[in-house]
């Protein structure tokens, strides 16, 4: 919860998006190249909790997932209060505004934060992300969820699972730690996900509306007013509408159903990136370039380049040992 009161510091890659109407700063994840979008804070000393102001309310753009392993406090989400108790789990979705006025109690106790966009999940990142608001892996963060209680003999396990992540974090260049880091996370997301109701929240009529005409016409040069106007409704209605009800306005979910096809497209295929740009509803590669890298902070050309060296087996000789380490021993090597 965190993660958005001091940007630009380790393991806060955060930055400031936009200020609403009333005073709120919403804050957009700050994407490091080559780095799964993911980072942890680990809250256990009265230094660390030092930052945060007093009622600082703000939003993200991300999801955070906190867990209290010892100690008191509360927060509010949308101005309603939650209490914060130790072995407990709080998904706070895109949008929510998030205060903070008692949360330092925490100071004498300890909790985990962990800010994330879906795409860092491999299950997640290759559907639409029209899906995720529905999606299995994200049930905490539906609306009829939000926190639940980890059982005594489990919550070890939360502990160990977010202080692995958090090493594997610590040292993205080690052999393996996308993979270790991507793996991770998603057995958080699946624990969380045995926490919530059972029963599914049900479906706002309205955002599967725009959802449904979003994935008609992305692939279109279609605008936020063009879809509002398809439904009947005007720009500005319907972007509040939907930034109320899902946490981002019309646009930005056009925008991130867009990169995720121009993700896909530039994994899958060799597509020239002016065929990708026609192909997603955006104007000419160099408007591509410029959202791809303000979203992933990276171009797409090096994302292509970064994410092919990344699936690619390595290439061997016959007398090259199969570890990073030549000079392993057989115990090592085990």
């Amino acid at each position: 919860m965190g993660h958005s009161s001091v940007s630009d510091s380790p393991g806060v890659p955060s930055r400031l998006r936009t200020v609403r109407l009333d005073g709120t700063p919403v804050y957009r994840y700050q994407q490091r190249p080559g780095l799964p979008p993911v980072s942890v804070i680990h809250f256990d000393t009265e230094a660390t909790h030092a930052g945060l102001p007093p009622n600082h309310r703000h939003a993200h753009d991300f999801h955070v997932l906190a867990y209290v392993e010892e100690g008191t406090g509360s927060f509010t989400i949308d101005g309603a209060e939650r209490p914060l108790r130790a072995g407990e789990v709080h998904a706070v979705s895109p949008g929510q505004v998030i205060g903070v006025a008692t949360v330092a109690e925490l100071a004498r106790g300890r909790a985990w934060s962990v800010a994330f966009t879906p795409d860092a999940v491999p299950a997640l990142a290759s559907v639409s992300p029209l899906t995720w608001t529905h999606h299995p892996l994200l049930a905490l963060f539906s609306s009829t969820a939000g926190h639940g209680r980890v059982a005594e003999p489990d919550r070890a396990n939360w502990s160990a699972w977010l202080a692995d992540l958090a090493a594997e974090l610590a040292d993205p260049g080690h052999l393996g730690a996308h993979e270790a880091v991507t793996a991770l996370l998603t057995r958080l997301l699946v624990a969380a996900a045995r926490l919530a109701p059972c029963a599914p929240g049900t479906p706002d009529p309205l955002v599967e509306r725009v959802f449904a005409e979003i994935e008609a016409r992305f692939r279109e040069p279609v605008s936020a007013a063009d879809i509002a106007r398809t439904l009947g409704y005007t720009p500005g209605h319907l972007t509040t509408v939907l930034r109320r009800r899902t946490g981002r306005p019309l646009l930005e979910w056009i925008t991130e159903r867009r990169m995720t096809e121009v993700r896909r497209l530039l994994r899958e295929t060799d597509l020239p990136l002016d065929a990708v740009a026609a192909r997603t509803g955006l104007r000419d590669a160099t408007y591509l370039v410029r959202r791809f890298r303000d979203r992933y902070g990276i171009t797409p050309q090096r994302w292509r380049r970064t994410e092919r060296a990344r699936v690619e087996p390595p290439r061997t000789s016959a007398t090259t040992p199969l570890t990073c380490d030549a000079t392993a021993t057989p115990a090592q090597r085990r």
